[in-house]
């Protein structure tokens, strides 16, 4: 019997999941973040996500914190997240 590769995970889904991403300091940073993740997880709401700007203010942190369904999901957020230009890192 093979594997499912859905399931060969140490998530059991659904489950709450937060997801970081940290860049630049601006505007419009937290927007991008949160219309990234919202394709993906459309229900978020405002409690759904926090920043935290740096020490020196240069940089900032959104943590999103949604509803996975599935690695497919999550696997599809981190690719958009990462290939934002203004995401210096998604974790």
């Amino acid at each position: 019997m093979t594997p499912n590769k859905e399931n060969d995970s140490v998530f059991s889904f659904p489950c709450d999941f937060p997801i970081k991403a940290m860049g630049h300091a601006s505007g419009n940073f937290e927007i991008t973040v949160l219309e990234i993740v919202r394709r993906h997880a459309p229900d978020l709401t405002e409690n759904s996500f926090k920043s935290r700007p740096s020490s020196n203010g240069k940089y900032i942190s959104v943590t999103v914190t949604i509803r996975a369904q599935s690695r497919k999901q999550l696997d599809a957020i981190y690719m958009d997240l990462t290939a934002c230009e203004h995401v210096l890192m998604a974790l």
